[in-house]
């Protein structure tokens, strides 16, 4: 199972109409709408704001006003044949003025697709969201240990709250390095990663 790299964009300019081609990486469908919200709002005068995303079994496409089936359709369908998962992908049209016509179209999302992923495909792990608590004077100590392992959050009040995600296969190596140095050590949920 693959999901792409990095978030990143894209520009793809047919006969006048521009389309911005977006990537990202997802973990939830809450996450997802957060996304395409913030999209619609940074882009409230495009076109059409078409997308497709896939989390695990989770599948939803939108053509957002373009003819049936001929954007969010296409975007899947270069999501399915990369055999992504974990990932989002917007492609945000501003009408040129000339019409592609529904096979025009359909060529035109699915390049846009397929534009963010090139070069941008990478390994889906599983792994576990874990939280651990530690006593302030342990926070150097944990800080170099978790030093390579990406931080979701930091808290402090009376002790330090830390959140990170890791890899299924890392969590007893990871778990028997902070044990001296923490409070407590929760596996939060499963999620995945990007190798």
């Amino acid at each position: 199972m693959y999901t792409v790299q990095n978030n990143i964009e894209k520009i793809l300019v047919i006969n006048k109409s521009k389309f911005i081609s977006k990537a990202f990486f997802i973990n939830s469908t809450d996450e997802t709408i957060k996304i395409i919200n913030n999209l619609k709002n940074e882009y409230n005068d495009a076109t059409h704001i078409c997308y497709a995303y896939v989390i695990d079994n989770n599948i939803k496409y939108s053509d957002d006003a373009e003819p049936n089936n001929t954007a969010g359709m296409p975007i899947y369908n270069v999501i399915d044949k990369n055999n992504l998962n974990h990932v989002l992908i917007v492609v945000i049209r501003y009408f040129g003025g000339i019409k592609l016509g529904a096979g025009g179209l359909t060529r035109a999302y699915s390049n846009s697709a397929s534009l963010v992923i090139n070069d941008n495909i990478t390994e889906l792990l599983e792994g576990y969201l874990i939280q651990i608590k530690l006593d302030y004077n342990s926070i150097k100590d944990v800080e170099y240990i978790l030093k390579d392992i990406e931080i979701i959050s930091k808290s402090f009040d009376e002790d330090i709250t830390i959140s990170f995600i890791i890899p299924i296969n890392n969590i007893e190596i990871v778990k028997e390095k902070l044990n001296s140095h923490v409070k407590s050590f929760n596996i939060i949920n499963k999620t995945y990663i990007r190798k």
